[in-house]
C-alpha cells in the first residue's frame, strides 16, 4: 500500500467515524443512562455549584468545556432541555464527546503502525474498531469513558514514538506519555491498567534480555581445553540455528561476553525486521520513575485543583477516601444489585450487554419518546433502543485472535526446547512475537484487575481491555490477506466482510433506529442481550 492510499484509507476511516457520530447526536432530548450524572456535573463547573463525584473530574471538564464551546455555537439549538440544570441543547453537552471518539479509530491505526510499520495492519485496525457499537454509543453521549480510552492510547502511542527516537526526541514523547497516561487516570481510576500494561511489557522485555544474556554467556563461554575438543564449533553452529546473529558471534569469540543492542532507531525501519519495542531496554529504571511515574502522579494532582476549589467540603486526601468508600459500598456484582451487572468473564463473549435508553412509541410517526416508561406490551409497535454492545463478531473473531497469540507465545520456546533439547531464547525476537507480546500482556494488564473487584461493573468497563482485543484481529486478518495461501486471503477477506456486515446489521441499535418489535427481536439473539 502506497502512502497516498494509506493517508486516504486513515481519513476515510476518520470521516466515517465523524458521520457515525454526529448524525443525529440531538435526537433525544433527553438526559441518556449516566448523562444524569456527567452532563450535569460538567454545567455544574460552569455554573459553579458544588457536588461530589464518584471518579475524578477530568471528562467532567471536558463535557463542560463543550457545553460552554457548543452554547456560543448559534446552530443545533432546536431542541433544548433543563435537565443539565441550565437550558440547554443535548447536542452541547454531547458533541465534544462525538468529536473525541472520532479520533480513537486514528489512534488504534497509529499504535498499529507504530508497532509493525504495517500500513496494512494500521489501516485494518483503525477500520475495525471505527465499526465497534459500544465505542459508537459511548461516544454519541456525554459520558466518560471514551476519555480513559483515548488518554490512554495516545500514551502508548507516544511511548513508541519515544522508543522509535534517541535523546532529547525521545525524552520529548515521554514526557507526552506521562501526560497521557496520567490523563487516563484522571478520568477513572482504571486508566492506571493502561499505565501497568507499559510497566510490564517493560520489564517482560529486560527479563527476555536478561534470560537471553545469561544462557548464552553460559552457553559460548568456552574454556581452552573445550575449544581442542571441537566444542566451540559445535556450540556456535547450535547458537546459529536458534538465531543468533553470525555478528554476536564474532563478537562472543573475540571477547567472550555476550552482548546484544536492539537495532538502532536512527536507521530506516525495516517492515520486516523492526518495532520500536525492540527498543525497550534502553530505557532504564529512571525513564520507568520519572517519566511513567512522577509526571503521570504530577498530572493527576493537578487535574483535581479546579474541583476542589469548587467543592472545598474534602481535601485531596480526603475526597479520595471518599470516593473509595463510596465503591466499597456499591453491592455485589448481581441483578439483584442492578439488573446490568456483568461480571469480568461475562464481557469477552459479550454475554450480557445494557441498553443505555429504550422507549416505544405507536408509529414511526410520533414525536420521538424521551421521558416516562415504555408503553404496555403490546401497545407499542415502534421501540427506540441504544444499546452498549459491541459488534458481536468482531468481539469473539478478537478473543479467537488473542487466544492464537497467546498461543503462539507459549509454542515458541516449547519449539525452541524439543528442537535444541535446552531452554533458550533467540537474540531477537521476530516484530510478530513482539506484537503478540504487547498486546497480550496490554489485554491481560487491562482485564485481570477486575477479577478481584466485588462491586457491581458493567460492560463498559471492558472498553479499556478490548481495544487491544480489535489490534489482535487486524493483526491476524493482516496476517492473512499477506499470506502466499490463497485460503489464508480468503479467510482474511471474509472475517472483514462479516465484521462490516455485522455492525451494519446492529446499527439501528447503536443509533436508536425505529425498529419494529420483530426487527428488534431479530438482533437480539440471546436473552442475556436483552
Amino acid at each position: 500500500m502506497t502512502k497516498k492510499w494509506f493517508r486516504i484509507g486513515m481519513v476515510s476511516i476518520f470521516l466515517l467515524s465523524l458521520a457515525l457520530r454526529f448524525w443525529g447526536l440531538e435526537r433525544f432530548n433527553t438526559l441518556v443512562f449516566d448523562e444524569v450524572y456527567f452532563a450535569k456535573f460538567g454545567n455544574n463547573y460552569l455554573t459553579h455549584t458544588p457536588f461530589f463525584n464518584a471518579h475524578p473530574p477530568l471528562s467532567q471538564y471536558m463535557i463542560g468545556i463543550g457545553i460552554w464551546i457548543g452554547s456560543h455555537i448559534p446552530f443545533w439549538h432546536d431542541t433544548v432541555n433543563g435537565l443539565t440544570g441550565s437550558l440547554r441543547s443535548p447536542w452541547t453537552y454531547r458533541w465534544f464527546n462525538a468529536l473525541t471518539g472520532s479520533f480513537i479509530p486514528l489512534v488504534v491505526g497509529a499504535i498499529a503502525y507504530q508497532l509493525s510499520y504495517r500500513r496494512s495492519f494500521a489501516i485494518l485496525a483503525g477500520l475495525f474498531t471505527a465499526c465497534d457499537g459500544i465505542f459508537l454509543v459511548e461516544s454519541r453521549y456525554a459520558l466518560s469513558n471514551i476519555y480513559i480510552v483515548i488518554f490512554g492510547l495516545l500514551g502508548h502511542w507516544f511511548l513508541l514514538l519515544a522508543l522509535d527516537n534517541q535523546n532529547r526526541r525521545r525524552s520529548f514523547w515521554l514526557v507526552f506519555a506521562g501526560i497521557a497516561f496520567g490523563a487516563s487516570v484522571g478520568t477513572k481510576w482504571n486508566g492506571l491498567w493502561f499505565l501497568s500494561g507499559a510497566y510490564f511489557i517493560w520489564i517482560a522485555a529486560w527479563v527476555i534480555h536478561l534470560i537471553y544474556s545469561f544462557l548464552n554467556s553460559k552457553l559460548l563461554f568456552i574454556s581452552p581445553s573445550l575449544k581442542e575438543a571441537g566444542v566451540e564449533t559445535r556450540l556456535i553452529a547450535s547458537a546459529q540455528e536458534s538465531g543468533v546473529e553470525t555478528r554476536l558471534i564474532a563478537s562472543v569469540q573475540e571477547s567472550g561476553v555476550s552482548t546484544y543492542s536492539p537495532p538502532s532507531s536512527s536507521s530506516p525501519p525495516s517492515v520486516s525486521s523492526q518495532t520500536p519495542l525492540q527498543n525497550l531496554t534502553q530505557l532504564n529504571i529512571f525513564h520507568i520513575l520519572f517519566y511513567l511515574g512522577v509526571i503521570p502522579a504530577l498530572i493527576y494532582s493537578i487535574i483535581w485543583i479546579p474541583h476542589l476549589q469548587l467543592d472545598k467540603t474534602y481535601g485531596f486526601i480526603a475526597v479520595h477516601q471518599q470516593i473509595l468508600k463510596f465503591h466499597l459500598q456499591l453491592g455485589g456484582n448481581s441483578s439483584n444489585v442492578h439488573p446490568y451487572c456483568a461480571a469480568w468473564y461475562k464481557w469477552p463473549l459479550m454475554t450480557r450487554p445494557m441498553a443505555y435508553y429504550y422507549q416505544t412509541a405507536k408509529s414511526i410517526t410520533e414525536p420521538l419518546p424521551v421521558m416516562g416508561p415504555p408503553l404496555p406490551a403490546g401497545a407499542g409497535q415502534v421501540i427506540y433502543d441504544v444499546h452498549a454492545m459491541g459488534n458481536p463478531f468482531l468481539w469473539w473473531f478478537g478473543v479467537a485472535a488473542m487466544l492464537f497469540l497467546v498461543g503462539m507465545l507459549v509454542s515458541q520456546p516449547v519449539i525452541l526446547w524439543v528442537k535444541e533439547k535446552r531452554f533458550s531464547v533467540p537474540a531477537t525476537l521476530s516484530v510478530d512475537t513482539w506484537i503478540a507480546l504487547y498486546l497480550v500482556i496490554n489485554y491481560a494488564a487491562n482485564l485481570l484487575p477486575w477479577v478481584k473487584v466485588t462491586r457491581c461493573v458493567f460492560i463498559y468497563h471492558y472498553m479499556c481491555a478490548v481495544v487491544f482485543v480489535f489490534l489482535a484481529i487486524a493483526w491476524f486478518v493482516d496476517q492473512c490477506l499477506r499470506s502466499y495461501y490463497q485460503q489464508l486471503r480468503a479467510l482474511g477477506v471474509t472475517i472483514t466482510f462479516i465484521i462490516l456486515v455485522a455492525f451494519i446489521f446492529w446499527m439501528p441499535i447503536y443509533l436508536g433506529l425505529p425498529l419494529l418489535p420483530h426487527d428488534y427481536k431479530l438482533r437480539m439473539w440471546f436473552n442475556s442481550w436483552i
